[in-house]
């Protein structure tokens, strides 16, 4: 995929200038896969791409049931010893969105006759898609058509439609076709080799299709895997005089048709409901009657009560997670989009993992890595700690697969999986699937912060203390001890996938030590488990003892930290020499060149410096961060938040808030050109992080809760919830100073900078923002790699 981010002629959608919504006029049938990403709705259950109603044009056909994936062989040329031989693949379900339209026997379609308005709106606070269309057809027959959609959060296996079909003049004969199809054509280029592509293409082997009265229902079970799955949908119709309706199925597709005759400025009205069941220890007539009970349930309620729902649960969201910014009107805006998208990825998980897309595309075959534990973890913890807790929960449902992995490659403990679908290894390429074993630190640390925001002891003594215990082990087997007792571990990648193979990986061994920590204090505190799982006093004392001798690369030379040891040694990548053409450098290098050079994708020693900020003095942070920046070419969106947050840290305030932009702007305006295969859910999260750790200065330990807030010029305030301890905190901060109120829960101490503050339920403190010190000189990146200014990224 080419880079974008510089490209004068890629023209973004323009989006409305709306803070709580995302509106789009008109019809750009060339960026159609684009819109149908941003526009997707989920409930971390299932999940809807935003498509047109009526099914065509289309971009790119999504809908998703999380956890509905084919398995499918992992070629090699040469295979060994510890490679993985299946590789998985989320596929589509039956789609159930599609109502098709005819107007006095001529189809619906956007591409003919006169389409004289077309406006779509996410709601970021009703958790809906709405459309509004004025179409004259090819013969001059003139109707508006108006539709809602929703994927519930109350009912997570429920997704509805409110249609209408309005005739604004003359009277038309209308007929609507309301669909589930099955087998949805998979575009060109879904999976790289064709082989598993041809598989892909029709991965639903029917089981049997059924009509009761106007319900139909859809049965389907995977070819390769044992997983069943059901599709029921059913409609509510209002016609003037009523409707004449038909349902009929056959083994890919239910139809029901509806067919009246409108008056002019009569309206048929429909509510359409489709619900989703599927295991694979089910029958097929078991998970049928579950589906047709969860329709008829929600038909039953009603579309007025299913949106009442929704808004409601977003409503709980805001009132803790909202972030406003003031300053720039489409950051705003950025932010929002953000935040919905990370809720929507997760509100349902119900012991589920989160994809890198969420589930509004099929990028990355749907797979989960570490950076949801990284990167989105965090913000649910302090945004919607219920749904932290439930993918940990899943991580847990999976430790016994990752203690098989470990067995498999000589190690104790447990190896979880670089990218995975249901916690088995699905990456055939082994720097990273075998050797990145930074994954297991990036859980062990969702873990820690997720018991440091919540003192959630339930959940420590049933999941929390097994996974850090399973990794620790890990870590010591490992570990190599060097003849002074120093601690290092070798042949490892860390975050930077231009390094690999590294030995000392700086990110890798702090958090390794975090890890073991955390192990010893959670076998302290819950030592009944502890002794479950035969972690004695010996072992525990070795955790610590390693801990503390883990060996951080340093430079004493150029002092500076390293990102791996002997990294500033390599020869420096020749930025100057290289087209901006040419990036993202692995599409036109070698990895051979990549591994050996002083060059790095995304941020590495960066993510050290925030995740483990307490093993950095702020002279080191201030050296790493700057020799780091010079470096670093961002070839993955990974990196621009991290980097944002370390620009704030130390005083680079307008250069983190040109990063802050182009993390904030990557999938709406389509930066890298590749958000059709779904929004990047990690950055999303690191828009968040970027403001609330970043321009916030909000950090967390095991004794206190710390805020450093300070603005850049872009923006006049920022104020922002975190829910943490059973409480809900707001800070509102301007250029000079910082308001806290405890909205929610019992008293606390805060540290603003370097003094406490004591906060009480409904008491606003408001405090001073110390002078900043000088930062020096904005640092420098490679050759065309700085970020783009913040005004020119928001087009200003």
């Amino acid at each position: 995929m080419s880079d974008d981010r510089h490209d004068p002629d890629r023209r973004p959608l323009r989006f409305d200038d709306d803070r709580w919504g995302l509106g789009l006029r008109g019809l750009d049938a060339d960026r159609l896969p684009h819109r149908e990403s941003v526009f997707a709705l989920s409930n971390g259950c299932i999940g809807w791409r935003g498509l047109l109603d009526e099914g065509e044009p289309v971009g790119i056909a999504g809908c998703y049931a999380n956890g509905v994936f084919e398995t499918h062989p992992m070629p090699y040329s040469e295979p060994a010893y510890g490679y993985p031989t299946e590789g998985q693949s989320i596929v589509n379900v039956p789609d159930g969105q599609v109502i098709r339209l005819l107007v006095d026997g001529e189809p619906f379609d956007v591409r003919t006759g006169v389409l004289e308005r077309h406006e779509q709106r996410l709601d970021f606070r009703a958790g809906t898609l709405h459309r509004e269309v004025d179409w004259v057809s090819p013969s001059g027959s003139r109707v508006r058509v108006t539709s809602t959609r929703l994927v519930s959060y109350d009912r997570p296996s429920v997704a509805a439609v409110r249609y209408s079909v309005e005739a604004t003049d003359t009277a038309v004969e209308v007929t609507v076709q309301s669909e589930l199809l099955a087998n949805v054509p998979v575009p060109e280029g879904t999976h790289p080799d064709e082989r598993i592509q041809r598989m892909l293409e029709r991965p639903l082997a029917p089981v049997g299709d059924h009509v009761l009265g106007t319900a139909a229902t859809l049965v389907h079970r995977l070819r390769r895997r044992r997983l069943r799955i059901a599709a029921a949908m059913d409609h509510l119709v209002d016609a003037p005089g009523g409707a004449r309706v038909d349902t009929e199925t056959s083994p890919d597709l239910a139809r029901t048709t509806v067919g009246v005759r409108l008056g002019p400025d009569e309206r048929l009205q429909l509510m359409k409901a489709v619900a989703y069941e599927w295991a694979d220890d089910a029958t097929a007539g078991g998970l049928r009657d579950r589906a047709d009970s969860e329709v008829a349930e929600a038909l039953r309620e009603g579309w007025d009560a299913l949106a009442d729902a929704q808004r409601r649960r977003l409503d709980r969201f805001w009132h803790a997670a909202d972030v406003v910014v003031e300053g720039e009107p489409r950051l705003q805006q950025a932010v929002r989009f953000a935040l919905f998208q990370v809720f929507q990825s997760a509100v349902r998980l119900d012991g589920r993992s989160v994809p890198g897309k969420g589930l509004t595309g099929a990028g990355y075959q749907g797979h989960t890595f570490w950076d949801f534990e990284g990167f989105v973890l965090p913000v649910l913890t302090s945004t919607l700690p219920e749904s932290a807790r439930e993918a940990l929960r899943w991580r847990h449902a999976t430790l016994h697969l990752a203690r098989d992995r470990a067995r498999e490659l000589h190690l104790a403990g447990a190896a979880f999986p670089w990218r995975t679908l249901d916690g088995t290894e699905s990456s055939g390429y082994w720097p990273a699937s075998t050797i990145g074993w930074h994954v297991q630190a990036a859980i062990a640390a969702a873990v820690i912060h997720f018991h440091r925001g919540t003192r959630d002891e339930t959940f420590l003594r049933e999941c929390g203390a097994e996974l850090l215990i399973e990794t620790a082990r890990l870590w010591m087997s490992l570990a190599r001890r060097d003849e002074d007792g120093g601690v290092h571990f070798d042949g490892v990648t860390g975050p930077d996938e231009y390094s690999a193979m590294v030995d000392d990986n700086a990110y890798t061994n702090l958090m390794a030590a975090q890890n073991l920590r955390a192990a010893a204090s959670a076998a302290r505190s819950v030592p009944d488990v502890a002794e479950r799982l035969g972690a004695g006093a010996d072992e525990v004392d070795g955790w610590r003892d390693a801990a503390a001798r883990i060996v951080v690369p340093y430079d004493e030379r150029r002092g500076v930290h390293q990102q791996a040891a002997g990294f500033t040694e390599y020869a420096r990548w020749d930025f100057e020499g290289t087209p901006a053409e040419h990036y993202p450098l692995h599409d036109h290098y070698p990895y051979f060149s990549l591994y050996r050079s002083q060059v790095v994708k995304q941020a590495d020693l960066v993510l050290a410096l925030y995740f483990a900020y307490d093993a950095f003095t702020p002279e080191e942070t201030e050296r790493a961060f700057r020799y780091s920046e010079a470096i670093t070419v961002r070839d993955s969106s990974l990196s621009a938040c991290i980097q944002a947050v370390i620009a704030a840290q130390v005083g680079q305030l307008e250069l983190a808030a040109d990063y802050l932009a182009e993390a904030a702007t990557l999938d709406l305006d389509d930066v890298q050109g590749d958000t059709e295969d779904g929004v990047h859910l990690a950055s999303l999260a690191g828009i968040w992080t970027a403001l609330v750790a970043g321009f916030g200065g909000f950090r967390d330990s095991e004794t206190e809760v710390r805020f450093a807030p300070r603005l850049p010029p872009q923006l006049t305030r920022l104020a922002f919830g975190i829910r943490f301890c059973g409480r809900v905190l707001r800070v509102d901060a301007s250029t000079d100073a910082t308001t806290y109120t405890l909205v929610e829960g019992e008293p606390v101490t805060v540290r603003h900078f370097d003094e406490a503050v004591e906060l009480e339920v409904h008491r606003p403190t408001t405090r001073a923002t110390p002078p900043l010190p000088d930062p020096g000189p904005r640092p420098t990146q490679p050759k065309g790699r700085a970020p783009r200014p913040f005004g020119e990224a928001f087009g200003r």
